[in-house]
């Protein structure tokens, strides 16, 4: 594994550990304690990014607190009601792989947070990624790290 990805493994572990950037702290109303098996910073899922945009828009995008969702102790913002109503009728279905954690970190065995630019939607799916060059590493072998984040998933999705 390159250096550059060990070291920014290692920021993006100690990060979510603290709980994310001091000006993102106090930003979603704190649910009831928010599984881990989520990628949320204070019980907002995805860094209040809308999950449906990804399927629908095939972008990402913010979404407005006017319309969200709290779906397995953890707040989820969408940027329409459509958009909420579509998650609310099928949430399993749209909620991204691996708790919204880096597909490819998953993959090597650890949880990271995501940049919303880097993501890809295979069989219906949605993975996300780190970074831009971290899905180009993902990209390379979709299915075999599919099959290694699946083995490695189950062991580390409540840490």
């Amino acid at each position: 594994m390159p250096a550059t990805l060990t070291r920014r493994a290692l920021f993006g572990l100690s990060f979510l550990a603290l709980g994310g950037a001091a000006g993102r702290m106090g930003a979603a109303p704190a649910l009831a304690h928010p599984v881990r098996r989520l990628n949320h910073a204070d019980g907002l899922a995805l860094r209040g990014q809308d999950v449906m945009a990804w399927h629908l828009e095939r972008r990402p995008r913010r979404g407005h607190a006017g319309f969200h969702l709290d779906w397995q102790d953890v707040r989820w913002l969408f940027a329409s009601a459509a958009h909420r109503d579509a998650f609310a009728a099928a949430p399993a279905r749209f909620a991204p792989a691996y708790g919204g954690f880096c597909a490819f970190g998953v993959a090597q065995g650890y949880k990271v947070d995501i940049d919303p630019e880097a993501w890809q939607i295979v069989a219906d799916r949605l993975y996300l990624n780190y970074s831009r060059g971290v899905h180009r590493q993902w990209a390379r072998d979709i299915p075999g790290h599919v099959r290694s984040a699946d083995l490695n998933w189950p062991r580390i999705a409540d840490v």
